[in-house]
């Protein structure tokens, strides 16, 4: 059978005595090493971080909205008209580029 080894990396820091106190105090508290319960609190932490600035939440009235105007668009108006005019000559203008390579 084989063994599947994870790579791991280190991470250090220094804190000032007092703050090394409260967290091994709390990792004692928990069942945990201080090594265990920075890394899980960090963890946890940094996917919180995350989920706040990837993930967009809606409540029920503006969820509600948001479908509403995906099944029945607005017309376009005349500066979106004029964008989408814009983007077509764009496209052509590209098109007739020399520095477009056969795919």
């Amino acid at each position: 059978m084989e063994a599947h080894t994870t790579k791991q990396d280190r991470i250090g820091a220094r804190v000032p005595h007092d703050v090394y106190e409260t967290l091994r105090r709390a990792a004692e508290l928990s069942g945990a090493t201080v090594n265990q319960f920075l890394v899980q609190s960090a963890l946890k932490e940094a996917q919180a971080v995350i989920e706040r600035e990837e993930i967009i939440r809606l409540s029920a009235r503006d969820w509600t909205w948001l479908l509403d105007q995906l099944e029945n668009p607005p017309s376009p108006n005349a500066k979106l008209k004029a964008a989408m005019e814009r983007y077509q000559q764009a496209k052509c203008d590209d098109a007739d580029s020399s520095f477009n390579w056969p795919a």
